[in-house]
């Protein structure tokens, strides 16, 4: 690659890949769950056409067969014309797993939020910790629980809980100032199964984790019929509040 033509050419490439880095099995994989992508549930946020990725091609450098992006999609764009930073977990992709890279990228968009002064949005689908990485994985869950911390009261963080949530997509989202998900979705720390084993005692996903169940909780503050109604209700309140406390 000697001209500069040439390296454009190598980036678009790899710019092509990292959109669905999971490749067919990826796509397979969405179709059989019938959810969105993480970059088609950003766009259902965001105004058209704003969204600006952060960090596409960031990978594991320890594994050569390590995938794009890292199992989240990181970047700001507006709604109704006001900016917002906005991560959102790719199912396709180590299940949306943390790991170091992954909690680097969205320590990055909470850096973002803070300086520019605007909301931050997560958009959870995830198991939580990456086990393939072990306590690196805890140790970056844990530095994006420190990072929340200076932008409460600062900037409004809003939580949506997709699909089965677990582990760190639950207790990282239940620090932020709202919490909205959809009637399919569950959020538990650890699953029936573990509960059985560790207790003796039975419980149903549902009675454990299910969305009507956390609000009665208090952990859910709005329950959404679907993704695209939980994303208009999001547009919708932001529109209530200021970008950041530096704001009437």
């Amino acid at each position: 690659m000697s001209t500069t033509a040439d390296k454009l050419a190598d980036l678009r490439s790899k710019l092509d890949i990292a959109r669905e880095p999971a490749g067919e099995a990826g796509i397979a994989k969405r179709a059989r769950k019938s959810i969105p992508s993480a970059r088609d549930r950003i766009d259902m946020l965001l105004d058209a056409g704003t969204f600006v990725e952060i960090g596409a091609l960031v990978r594991n450098p320890g594994d050569k067969k390590a995938l794009y992006g890292d199992g989240v999609v990181t970047g700001h764009g507006l709604v109704e014309g006001r900016p917002v930073a906005v991560f959102s977990h790719d199912q396709t992709v180590y299940g949306g797993s943390v790991g170091e890279m992954f909690g680097r990228k969205v320590a990055g968009i909470m850096e973002f939020a803070a300086k520019v002064g605007c909301p931050v949005v997560g958009i959870n689908d995830s198991g939580g910790a990456r086990v393939q990485e072990a306590v690196t994985s805890l140790a970056w869950y844990a530095e994006l629980g420190r990072r929340q911390e200076p932008l409460s009261g600062l900037v409004p963080q809003i939580s949506m809980i997709l699909g089965s949530c677990a582990g760190g997509a639950v207790y990282a989202p239940i620090n932020t100032d709202v919490v909205v998900a959809t009637e399919e979705a569950y959020m538990f720390v650890t699953g029936p199964k573990v509960i059985r084993e560790v207790t003796g005692e039975d419980v149903s996903l549902e009675e454990l984790g299910g969305a009507n169940s956390q609000a009665q909780y208090g952990n859910i503050h709005h329950v959404a019929r679907d993704e695209k109604a939980a994303f208009e209700w999001v547009r919708d309140y932001l529109g209530y509040l200021p970008s950041s406390c530096q704001e009437l």
